[in-house]
C-alpha cells in the first residue's frame, strides 16, 4: 500500500492542491498522463504497453508505471516524509519520463531520477545540481531556452534536445537493480526508435547511461560492435541509424560527485556537448533507387 499523503499542498508556481504523490490528470504542469492512462503492474504490462506507442503514448504511460514494487514503494515513501527544505511542498512521487523536443538532434541519457529533484518536481534533472549543471550546458550549447531547471512550470524549452532516463523512478541510493533496469527497458528502447530517424548524437552521462544507450541500439536493430566499447569521458562511438550517422559520446555523470571534486569540470561537459552539436552536420544515408 502507498504511503498516506497526509493532505494537499501548493505547487510552488502553479499554486492549486496536490497530493503526495501527485494523482495523473489532476492539473500539475507537463503532467503527460490522466486518469484514463493505461498502468503498467508489471514487467510483461511494460512491454505490451511500451510496443507500437507512440511518443505521446510513452511519455504518458512510462509516467504512471508500477512495475517495479521496490521503486514504487521508495519513490513514494520519498514523497511523504520529503525533505525539510521542501516539507511545504507536494511531491511529483512517480516515474519521470522522457523530456524535450520530439524530433531531436541529441538525445541525453542519465541513470535516473534524484530522490529530491525529478522525484520532486516531476521532470529529469529539475530541481538539484546535477540538472543546474546539465541545463547550463545544454544552454550554452543553443540546446535550452534557459540555463536553469528549477520546477516543471519554470519555461524550460528544449530545441533540438531530448533528456531520458534508463530507469524512470528514483532508486534507494541511486543503484537501480537489474530487474528494474530491465523492467524500464522497453520504454527507452520505444522511445529510442522514434527518435532515431532525427538523431545525429547520444550523450551518456555515466557509465550506466552508455550500457543502457548501447544495449537499447541494439536492441532498436543497429549495428552495435562486440564487444561493446568500454565507456570514458569523451569516448566515441559512430553508428549508423535510420537517418544517418549517430554519434554516441561519453560523459561524466555531472553528480555532485564528480562536479565537487573537479573530476568533471564546466569546460569538460561544454566541450562533450560542442562535439554532439557539431555531428549534426553528418551526411545522410543514401536512399535506395530500386
Amino acid at each position: 500500500m502507498a504511503p498516506t499523503a497526509g493532505g494537499s499542498l501548493a505547487h510552488p508556481t502553479v499554486g492549486g492542491a496536490f497530493t503526495s504523490p501527485v494523482l495523473p490528470g489532476t492539473g500539475w504542469p507537463g503532467d503527460p498522463a490522466d486518469a484514463t492512462t493505461p498502468v503498467a503492474q508489471a514487467p510483461a504490462d511494460v512491454a505490451e504497453l511500451a510496443a507500437d506507442a507512440s511518443l505521446e503514448e510513452v511519455t504518458a504511460r512510462s509516467a504512471v508505471c508500477r512495475a517495479c514494487p521496490r521503486l514504487v514503494e521508495w519513490r513514494e515513501e520519498i514523497a511523504v516524509e520529503k525533505r525539510r527544505a521542501f516539507a511545504t511542498e507536494p511531491y511529483w512521487g512517480r516515474p519521470v519520463p522522457g523530456f524535450g523536443d520530439p524530433r531531436p538532434r541529441v538525445l541525453v541519457v542519465g541513470l535516473a531520477p534524484a530522490a529530491h529533484g525529478g522525484n520532486r518536481t516531476g521532470r529529469v534533472f529539475t530541481g538539484d545540481r546535477s540538472g543546474d549543471w546539465l541545463f547550463g550546458a545544454l544552454y550554452r550549447a543553443g540546446l535550452a531556452s534557459q540555463p536553469t531547471a528549477t520546477d516543471a512550470a519554470d519555461g524550460l524549452r528544449l530545441q533540438g534536445a531530448r533528456v531520458v532516463a534508463p530507469v524512470r523512478c528514483a532508486p534507494p541510493a541511486n543503484r537501480p537493480t537489474p530487474f528494474e533496469r530491465d523492467t524500464c527497458a522497453p520504454w527507452l528502447d520505444r522511445e529510442l526508435s522514434l527518435v532515431l530517424p532525427s538523431l545525429s548524437a547520444i550523450v551518456a552521462l555515466g557509465s550506466f547511461a552508455w550500457s543502457a544507450a548501447l544495449a537499447a541500439l541494439t536492441r532498436c536493430e543497429i549495428d552495435v560492435p562486440r564487444p561493446r566499447p568500454r565507456f570514458g569521458h569523451g569516448a566515441e562511438l559512430r553508428l549508423r541509424g535510420p537517418g544517418g550517422d549517430v554519434l554516441v559520446v561519453g560523459c561524466y555523470h555531472p553528480s555532485q560527485q564528480n562536479t565537487f571534486t573537479g573530476r568533471l569540470t564546466e569546460p569538460m561537459l561544454d566541450d562533450v556537448f560542442a562535439r554532439a552539436v557539431s555531428a549534426g552536420t553528418r551526411v545522410s544515408r543514401p536512399t535506395s533507387g530500386r
